[in-house]
């Protein structure tokens, strides 16, 4: 296994030209994927799918994480030396691999436009309303916690690559381990309930709670 080896190029690997070491790059590629999407978008699924929308995210984590390895593996072997070091992604292997430069260039382009005009707008969004959930009197806050989050964002952004890798350093970990924390302590506290709740979450995706002959009758009294 090369368990052992990954540990120690994260915690002992060099560094490179710009001063970034393994474990900052790591923890810039989580700080994509952990975010307040894990947390609003997982609440907005089960709000609008009920609690069969669980079990089918579990099934596209279950895809996702494969094809998330596919990628990874993809951009490194497709990498290509810039001018301030390697730089890869699904431009570069669609490009390179596929040999098919407009859709590679299509999706630089679509993927620059939405991370820098949709996804951030999520995350700011989902911010300002979780505050805003917790006072009474929200008018006009939202346009403080935006202007906070976007001076934020700028100082580490403009800062470079050094300030971005030093900041996801610290931040990506407490965030993943709080958010995992949190999630088992909430777990805990309702141990009992955990048996019905996966009852609910296959009965309801697989729908054997919508076919039972009781909720039928029940429809059926409602008519």
């Amino acid at each position: 296994l090369g368990i052992p080896d990954m540990v120690r190029q994260l915690t002992k690997g060099e560094k490179s030209q710009d001063g970034t070491s393994s474990f900052q790059s790591l923890m810039m590629s989580l700080a994509n994927r952990v975010g307040m999407g894990n947390i609003g978008g997982v609440a907005t699924a089960i709000a609008f799918g009920g609690p069969g929308a669980v079990f089918w995210m579990w099934l596209m984590a279950a895809i996702g994480a494969a094809s998330a390895i596919i990628e990874s593996t993809l951009a490194q072997l497709y990498k290509v030396r810039g001018k301030d070091g390697y730089v890869g992604g699904p431009a570069y292997y669609i490009r390179e691999g596929l040999g098919r430069k407009g859709m590679a260039a299509t999706f630089a382009v679509v993927i620059t436009v939405t991370y820098g005009f949709v996804f951030n707008a999520v995350q700011a969004n989902s911010i300002s309303a979780s505050v805003q959930a917790n006072f009474d009197d929200a008018k006009g806050l939202a346009w403080v916690i935006g202007l906070i989050v976007a001076a934020l964002t700028a100082a580490v952004i403009f800062g470079g690559v050094r300030r971005l890798s030093a900041v996801t350093e610290i931040i990506v970990p407490v965030m993943a381990v709080a958010y995992v924390g949190v999630a088992l302590v909430v777990v805990a506290m309702n141990i009992g309930e955990v048996p019905a709740m996966i009852g609910h979450i296959v009965g309801h995706a697989l729908g054997f709670e919508q076919g039972d002959d009781s909720a039928l009758d029940k429809v059926r009294d409602q008519a």
